[in-house]
């Protein structure tokens, strides 16, 4: 059982305290590296060749289809934390049982929208994801219903989502660990697809890497594609978001920022003895009522 409690030292954050011993710190401000960690990144500064990192962009829908093949549906874990820790999922229904439509853009294998799905009823969501191999996987999953959602393959990039979805006619966009994917010089194409498809005043639910998670100082400096961008073995890449950079990202496609905050946890391993500092961006972002 979580057990919230204000900090008396920061006004913008809440730390939760788990039975484990862990803890869980939301707030707007960055971790603070140890000098150990932040002797590490300076040292970083070589950049992967330009033609090297040409061809990972070329190859990126191949990377992700490989990394499906060789790891099926069993890499990512269900996500059954998604209706706690986005109340959205619920407070944007004006009645009980109203019926949500919801786009889960870069759905993977499922690990989000079946237990969605699973777990209310009155869902029809629209899915898609940028390798061919993970739209099938979805489809082939025992729980797959045309009746409830429709899972097509899409780059969200350069694909026009209302070839498969009317316009403004989504209550709620799900962007959980995608964007953090894509080149971050096209980033702003991904928002401005799903602005479209977003009805006016409803929200888009963001989640995924935060500036100095451990994810990040893992990388050798072999690895680095830019400023908080990397590039892992199998090819596909990382970026590690700010919440200044997320801001004017949304911002800049149109959106009103709602909520956009750190979520600074730690993972335990006790087998090990290990506390490894994970760090998240979770955000709120409105498409506004009317155009200015």
């Amino acid at each position: 059982m979580f057990q919230e409690k204000a900090s008396a030292n920061c006004l913008n954050t809440v730390t939760i305290s788990t039975e484990d011993g862990a803890f869980q710190k939301k707030g707007h401000s960055a971790r603070v590296l140890s000098p150990e960690e932040a002797e590490k990144l300076a040292k970083d500064q070589v950049l992967v060749s330009e033609f090297k990192q040409l061809k990972l962009e070329k190859e990126a829908q191949k990377n992700w289809d490989l990394f499906y093949k060789r790891n099926s549906t069993n890499f990512f874990k269900d996500r059954h934390w998604t209706t706690r820790e986005f109340q959205e999922l619920k407070a944007c229904r004006e009645f009980a049982d109203q019926k949500l439509t919801i786009l889960e853009a870069g759905c993977g294998v499922g690990n989000c929208l079946f237990p969605l799905l699973e777990e209310d009823l009155n869902i029809f969501a629209y899915a898609c994801d940028f390798s061919p191999r993970a739209v099938e996987y979805v489809k082939k999953n025992a729980l797959y219903s045309t009746e409830r959602c429709k899972v097509f393959q899409c780059d969200l990039t350069k694909d026009d989502l209302l070839d498969n979805i009317p316009a403004d006619s989504v209550d709620v966009v799900t962007l959980i660990f995608v964007l953090s994917a894509i080149h971050p010089d096209k980033m702003h194409l991904v928002l401005r697809n799903i602005y479209k498809v977003l009805k006016p005043g409803k929200c888009v639910l963001f989640r995924d890497y935060g500036l100095y998670d451990h994810a990040m100082l893992r990388f050798k400096s072999s690895n680095k594609l830019g400023e908080n961008f990397y590039v892992r073995q199998d090819g596909t890449r990382s970026y590690f978001f700010t919440v200044e950079f997320l801001s004017q990202l949304f911002k800049a496609a149109g959106y009103e920022e709602v909520v956009n905050e750190y979520v600074q946890r730690e993972t335990v391993n006790r087998k090990e003895d290990l506390r490894v500092p994970r760090v998240f961006l979770q955000s709120k972002f409105q498409k506004p009522f009317s155009e200015t």
